[in-house]
C-alpha cells in the first residue's frame, strides 16, 4: 500500500488498522465522525465533530495515526487535527491535488490573498500563517496568576508592537504552564492591531521538516523568503532544533536578518537560553540577546482559576451546565499533578461524564467515577514516605538526613524538592508536611515549595531532578 497519493484512499487505509488497535468503542466515538479535509494552505486536517473529540485525538491517537499515515503517503505528508468549528468552509482533501510543500509559511499573493480558514476574519492580504495556531488560546483565555503575570504583561507588550520592545523574547519553563497559550495569544492579538502585517507562526517540528523538504526540492530560497520577509515571527519549542547543525545555522541566519531588519521575534523553550547545551553556541548567544521570561509553575490557586475557566469553555459549548462545588475542583487538582495540559485533560473528562449533574456531584462521586483516569486515586495512592525515600535515594542520602536539622546545601535542596512533590503528589496540608519533615513549621514548608517553583524555570538540573523523580513516584 505505501506510496499512495490519493489521501482519501490513505485516510481509509490508515484508519481500518487504527480501529483494530484502539477498538471498536473510542474509534466508533471519536475517529468514525471524523474526516480528513485540506485547508487553504493545503495542509492536511483530521476533523472532529467537536472540540472534546479534537482533544481526545490529540492526546490519544494522533502520534499513531501520522505514523500509519506516514507509511501510506507516498508524498510523506502529516495530519493535523482540528474541530469542525475551528475551520470553517474547508473542501474534502479529494478537492484538493498534491498539497503545496511550503504553504504553511509562503507568503499569499499579493493579487490573490487567501486566508487560511480558520483564521480571523479581520485578516488582510498578508494574514497570519495559521499553521498550528489554536483559535481558543487567546489573552481573553489565559488564566493569570503569581508565576505567570509577569510572561502575560510581556506577552501583550509585544503582541501590542509597541516601541522600545526587546528582541527576541524569550519564554522558558516547565512543559505544559502556558508558553504555547502565550505564543498562539500574541499572534491572533497582533494580526488584530495590524491586519496586513505578515505574523508567522511555527513550531520548532515544522520549521525543522519545512527546511528539510526544502532542501530535498531545491526550494530554500523560497523557504528563506517566506520567513525573512515576516513582520513577526514566533517559534515555539526551540530545544528541538538541538543537535541539527545546518537547521541551527539557517535559524540563525534567519534571526540574525529578522534582527537587522527591525522585526519582532518571539521563541520559546522548555529552559532558559543559557540551559539549551544542544544548541550551538552562536545561536544561543542570539536567544539569549533580548529578554528572557520565566512561565514558573502554577501553584494550587491557578490551577483552580484554570479548571473552573476550563469548565466555563466548555458550558459555552453546551458539554455541561451549572458549576463546580469548590472543593471538587480542588480535589481534582490535587489529584493532577502534572502539567495544565494533564489538569485541562482531566477537567474534559469531568465534563464529559458530569454533563447537566455538574453542579450535584460531591467529591466521593468524583472520585468513584474518574478514580481510574486520576494518577493518585485509591488505586495509586503516593505518600509522604515514599516520597521522602525516593528522593533520599534519588541523591545518595539517607530519610534520615531529610528529616534532620541539618542545612547544607547538599541537604537542603532535596528537602525542599521532597517538600515540593509532596504537596504536588499528596493532599497533605503544609503544616502536616512539616511535622513529617522533622517537626518543621508550615511556612518553611510553604518557602521550601515556593522555592523550587522559582527554580525549576531557570535551573535546569533541578527541573530534570523533578521530572525524574516524579517518573519513579508515578511508577
Amino acid at each position: 500500500m505505501a506510496g499512495m497519493t490519493d489521501p482519501n484512499r490513505i485516510w481509509t487505509e490508515a484508519a481500518d488498522r487504527l480501529k483494530a488497535e484502539i477498538g471498536d468503542g473510542p474509534f466508533s466515538s471519536y475517529i468514525a465522525p471524523s474526516a480528513v479535509r485540506v485547508d487553504s494552505q493545503g495542509n492536511l486536517i483530521l476533523v472532529t465533530p467537536t472540540a472534546y473529540a479534537r482533544d481526545w485525538v490529540r492526546k490519544n491517537a494522533l502520534r499513531r495515526m501520522n505514523e500509519l499515515w506516514l507509511g501510506l503517503d507516498g508524498l510523506s505528508r502529516r495530519l493535523e487535527v482540528r474541530c469542525r468549528a475551528e475551520m470553517g468552509s474547508v473542501p474534502p482533501a479529494s478537492a484538493s491535488r498534491e498539497a503545496p510543500r511550503l504553504s504553511s509559511i509562503s507568503a499569499a499573493p499579493a493579487a490573490a490573498p487567501t486566508a487560511p480558514a480558520f483564521a480571523p476574519a479581520t485578516d488582510g492580504a498578508r494574514a497570519v500563517r495559521a499553521a498550528g495556531l489554536q483559535e481558543r488560546l487567546t489573552f481573553d483565555s489565559f488564566v493569570e496568576g503569581h508565576g505567570n503575570a509577569f510572561a502575560l504583561a510581556i506577552a501583550k507588550q509585544v503582541a501590542s508592537w509597541a516601541d522600545g520592545h526587546f528582541n527576541p523574547v524569550f519564554f522558558c519553563g516547565p512543559y505544559g504552564y502556558g508558553k504555547t497559550h502565550l505564543l498562539n495569544a500574541i499572534a491572533w492579538e497582533a494580526q488584530r492591531l495590524r491586519p496586513d502585517a505578515k505574523v508567522v507562526y511555527l513550531t520548532a517540528e515544522r520549521f525543522l521538516s519545512t527546511f528539510v523538504r526544502a532542501m530535498q526540492d531545491r526550494s530554500t530560497a523560497a523557504f528563506k523568503e517566506s520567513l525573512r520577509s515576516a513582520d513577526m515571527l514566533l517559534l515555539d519549542d526551540v530545544q528541538f532544533v538541538g543537535g541539527k547543525t545546518s537547521t541551527q545555522e539557517e535559524l540563525l541566519n534567519t534571526l540574525t536578518a529578522l534582527i537587522e531588519d527591525g522585526k519582532r521575534i518571539v521563541l520559546s523553550a522548555d529552559r532558559a537560553p543559557v540551559a539549551l547545551t544542544d544548541v550551538e553556541p552562536r545561536l544561543r548567544s542570539h536567544l539569549a540577546a533580548g529578554l528572557t521570561c520565566p512561565v514558573e509553575a502554577a501553584d494550587r490557586d491557578l490551577k483552580v482559576a484554570v479548571a473552573q475557566s476550563r469548565l466555563n469553555a466548555l458550558a459555552k459549548l453546551g458539554v455541561v451546565s451549572g458549576e463546580a462545588r469548590a472543593d471538587v475542583l480542588e480535589h481534582l487538582v490535587d489529584r493532577t499533578p502534572g502539567s495544565m495540559r494533564e489538569l485541562e485533560g482531566a477537567v474534559n473528562t469531568l465534563a464529559a461524564v458530569a454533563g447537566s449533574r455538574l453542579s450535584t456531584l460531591t467529591v466521593d462521586e468524583v472520585q468513584t467515577l474518574l478514580g481510574a483516569a486520576l494518577r493518585t486515586g485509591p488505586e495509586r495512592r503516593i505518600t509522604v514516605d515514599e516520597i521522602q525515600k525516593t528522593v533520599a535515594e534519588h541523591f545518595n542520602l539517607k530519610q534520615a538526613d531529610l528529616l534532620s536539622e541539618r542545612r547544607t546545601r547538599a541537604i537542603a535542596r532535596p528537602r525542599q524538592i521532597a517538600m515540593y512533590l509532596c504537596k504536588q503528589h499528596t493532599t497533605r496540608s503544609y503544616p502536616d508536611i512539616g511535622r513529617r519533615f522533622g517537626g518543621r513549621d508550615h511556612t518553611t514548608v510553604l518557602h521550601g515549595v515556593r522555592k523550587i517553583e522559582e527554580l525549576m524555570p531557570k535551573d535546569d538540573q533541578i527541573a530534570r531532578d523533578v521530572e525524574a523523580l516524579t517518573r519513579k513516584l508515578r511508577g
